[in-house]
């Protein structure tokens, strides 16, 4: 039988183990690993990794409100993260579908089903972020199970959580009985409004001081509000974007005590620290929680490699440079989230693995098998395997080459890494057996990508 595509003498790698091996792809699915094949098209990997594409799972792609004219609004949408992501050998996303003002959780994954149906060009899930905790919006969440969905997201960071508290734990409650996982933004909200109040009254409320208003103490503190939550309710957490080395250690010890807690990181506390902030373009770098210090980095790196932390996503949420140095804007607005789609795999692979704090098989857990598989997308999605996906990544681990925002898909038209020297990116994606990037151009239709249901098994 000839196959439809033949990868030749790549070093495959998944979380288990690495060989050279041939891969033959056939009806957008892996069909065959080693032995004898041919292909209808033959791409040689020889020298170089195959890794399976990576999966990010946390990712705003839609808008958090319903856009009014004078309201700022993300630059990315559906299509060109899509293209962010292949070029970063990102081949699944998971976008953060925010319920806007009187809509149900029904009515916000129906908008971005259609919007991502339309324009997103890798596969996808969604998460449905519960704003308004009514007791109709309740009563969605055992649905959503039915219907292929697998998470929840809540923000304790915002007012909402704390003035409705008994209706988010009934929520998260609701969602691990139907076999959903919460995720959750763990920042204490009232505290981050004390610090703010206090730094405005003193003067400083200008962004070099962002740090301070939303300090390590208000995530540790929320972390451990939401082990008790996961310890009282029995529901499975998935938190989000822990940036401190006090987070971190809660986290340690939930997880030491066989709490159902998962932790997720993102680049930006991996290669910055707060310093960054007191810069005269500082508020770039905002983010939330922010930057912290070197210990808090070497606590990360750290929690990558003892396992504390299960996966690195981008938190991909892209303004433009205008937008995030707006003079007007202080600790109480700056305006939240980079974009990192293109640029997050390479950094951690040139960081991680090329500096030997990570090992080529950790890495591949860490952006593809670990999410995939806390998210039911397993083993279709995150590994590579005979009846998987053929979500493949050549990647050249020699290429070495500066981070250009010029040279990015990301429609926010800078980068917080500009000039970064990174070595090992991705030279040909492939998601379901279809070349989306090869000698630097992208070629991937708008709309060929797939809605994901959650695996049931």
């Amino acid at each position: 039988m000839t196959l439809e595509l033949v990868l030749r003498g790549g070093r495959v790698v998944t979380s288990g183990g690495n060989g050279v091996a041939d891969i033959g792809v056939a009806g957008g699915r892996i069909a065959q690993l080693g032995g004898e094949m041919r292909g209808e098209r033959e791409l040689d990997a020889r020298g170089k990794l195959v890794l399976p594409g990576g999966v990010d799972v946390h990712v705003h792609l839609s808008q958090p409100h319903r856009p009014a004219p004078d309201s700022e609004l993300w630059v990315d949408d559906f299509h060109s993260g899509s293209l962010a992501a292949i070029a970063g050998g990102i081949t699944t996303i998971g976008n953060m579908t925010f319920q806007w003002a009187g809509e149900t959780l029904a009515e916000a994954l129906a908008r971005d089903r259609a919007a991502a149906a339309r324009d997103a060009s890798v596969d996808y899930v969604l998460h449905p972020v519960l704003t308004d905790p009514a007791p109709e919006h309740l009563a969605e969440i055992p649905a959503l199970a039915a219907k292929g969905y697998g998470s929840l997201k809540v923000f304790m960071v915002s007012p909402q959580f704390d003035a409705n508290a008994e209706a988010y734990i009934e929520a998260i409650a609701s969602a691990g009985a139907n076999g959903l996982t919460t995720m959750i933004h763990c920042e204490d909200g009232p505290i981050i409004l004390c610090t703010c109040r206090r730094l405005l009254a003193l003067g400083r409320g200008d962004v070099a001081h962002w740090p301070e208003s939303r300090p390590d103490y208000a995530e540790a503190a929320a972390v451990e509000r939401a082990i008790a939550i996961s310890r009282a309710t029995d529901a499975p957490l998935y938190l989000v974007h822990i940036s401190s080395q006090a987070a971190l250690e809660a986290c340690r010890r939930a997880r030491a005590d066989g709490v159902p807690v998962s932790v997720e990181t993102r680049p930006l506390y991996l290669h910055l620290t707060s310093e960054r902030l007191r810069e005269p373009d500082g508020a770039k770098y905002v983010g939330a929680p922010p930057l912290r210090e070197t210990a808090d980095v070497r606590a990360a790196w750290n929690a990558l490699y003892d396992g504390t932390v299960q996966t690195v996503c981008t938190d991909h949420a892209p303004w433009t440079l205008e937008q995030k140095l707006d003079p007007s804007l202080d600790v109480t607005n700056a305006r939240q989230g980079v974009a990192d789609l293109d640029t997050a795999l390479p950094m951690l692979f040139s960081a991680g693995v090329g500096s030997g704090r990570i090992t080529i098989e950790r890495f591949v857990e860490l952006v593809a098998t670990n999410p995939a598989r806390l998210f039911g997308l397993y083993p279709r999605k995150g590994t590579i395997a005979v009846g998987a996906d053929a979500d493949l990544v050549v990647w050249d681990p020699e290429l070495e080459r500066p981070v250009e925002a010029a040279k990015l898909q990301s429609r926010a038209g800078y980068s917080v890494y500009e000039g970064e020297r990174v070595r090992g990116w991705p030279i040909v994606t492939i998601a379901r057996g279809e070349v989306l990037l090869e000698d630097g151009a992208i070629s991937a239709a708008p709309g060929r990508g797939y809605w994901l249901a959650r695996n049931r098994d």
